[in-house]
């Protein structure tokens, strides 16, 4: 079981050692399209729900 555990943790050193980090201005480039995108979705949904919602009421009411 030790064995395994060694192995296992040699080889998740090993895979690390050929990651590539990125830089800081592409963490913030992507940090800020992941944001951007974000708020599109929030108000895409919001609108949906919205619209939805005025058509049940309308429908039920």
């Amino acid at each position: 079981m030790i064995k395994k555990i060694r192995d296992f943790l040699a080889s998740v050193q090993f895979e690390m050692k050929k990651v590539t980090w990125p830089t800081f201005e592409e963490l913030k480039g992507s940090t800020k399209v992941v944001i951007f995108f974000s708020i599109i979705l929030v108000v895409f949904l919001f609108v949906v729900d919205f619209i939805l919602s005025q058509s049940v009421h309308a429908l039920l009411y």
